[in-house]
Order: C-alpha cells, then sequence, then structure tokens
C-alpha cells in the first residue's frame, strides 16, 4: 500500500509539470482517473495559475483574492441595468481574457456615467477587484472624496471617467 501511495504522488507530480498544457477535456480526465484510486490525497485543479499565460485578473479570480488593486482592458459583452439601490453604480460586463470576464459596477454618485457603452467597446480600468464565483467584480473605479481609497478609472473613447 505504501509504494502505491508513492506511485501516486509520483504520478501526480509528473503530471502536474505538464499539466496546465493539456486541454481541459484531459485535464477532467486526469482528476476522474485520480479520483478513483484509493486512499489517494492528490487532485490537479482545471484552472491555469501561470501568470504568464493569464492577466492579472484570471489570476486574482484563481487565488479567491479580495479587495486588491488592478489595472487591465476589456471588451464589453453585455451591458446592465443600472444598480439603483443605495449608491447608484452603471454596471457591465468585460470580457478581460480568453476564459475570463467581470462585472464592473462604476459608481455614478461620484463619477461622471460611461457615456454611449455598447457591446463590443474596449474598456481600460483602473480599480479595486473583488473576487466572486462568477468572476468578480471591479469597483472603485472613481475618485475617494475622502482621499481615504486609491482613485481608479475607466477609459472609453479616449475619455477618462474618475
Amino acid at each position: 500500500m505504501k509504494k502505491f501511495l508513492i506511485l501516486v504522488v509520483i504520478v501526480a507530480g509528473l503530471a502536474t509539470a505538464g499539466y496546465k498544457f493539456l486541454p481541459v477535456d484531459a485535464q477532467q480526465k486526469i482528476n476522474a482517473e485520480l479520483a478513483q484510486l484509493p486512499n489517494a490525497e492528490v487532485s490537479i485543479s482545471s484552472k491555469k495559475a501561470d501568470p504568464s499565460a493569464e492577466s492579472e485578473i484570471a489570476n486574482a479570480y484563481m487565488q479567491h483574492l479580495q479587495d486588491i488593486q488592478v489595472a487591465g482592458e476589456g471588451e464589453v459583452v453585455k451591458v446592465l441595468a443600472d444598480d439603483n439601490k443605495g449608491s447608484r453604480h452603471q454596471r457591465f460586463i468585460l470580457r478581460v481574457s480568453e476564459d475570463f470576464t467581470v462585472l464592473v459596477a462604476h459608481n455614478i454618485d461620484l463619477a461622471p456615467r460611461v457615456a454611449n457603452i455598447v457591446t463590443g467597446d474596449k474598456v481600460s480600468f483602473y480599480g479595486e477587484y473583488v473576487w466572486n464565483e462568477k468572476g468578480g467584480v471591479i469597483h472603485w473605479t472613481h475618485h475617494d472624496p475622502r482621499g481615504r481609497h486609491v482613485s481608479g478609472w475607466l477609459k472609453h473613447n479616449g475619455i477618462t471617467y474618475q
């Protein structure tokens, strides 16, 4: 039994080394096979975590990071209705990398509304990222009138909104 577990650890280590280069269906197959092994305490995530290959947002998502300043650019995939409960927020979803989207919640009580935003537009951002299962939220894309938080911004069609 001890030899079996050592073999499982070695195979898992070798699989992990090249794992991130496998297609997702191959990764899922490996995970299913490892799950069938008795007493195996080894699992391999199907999520990539290579900073050189993924955006800052993708890495923040995979690590479940909260309240970190991020900058980037994405393509608008959906414009949502404003959130008018409490502070009003303009909302839209950005695709920031091939596999990741984030919700942008831009406070329009503190900053101007991003004008004429439509699906397909490019938007650059600097704000605070908060993880959630759907990809996360970028907020604090505006100035802080009290000066206690890092000021953020959005850029759309050459105009900066902060």
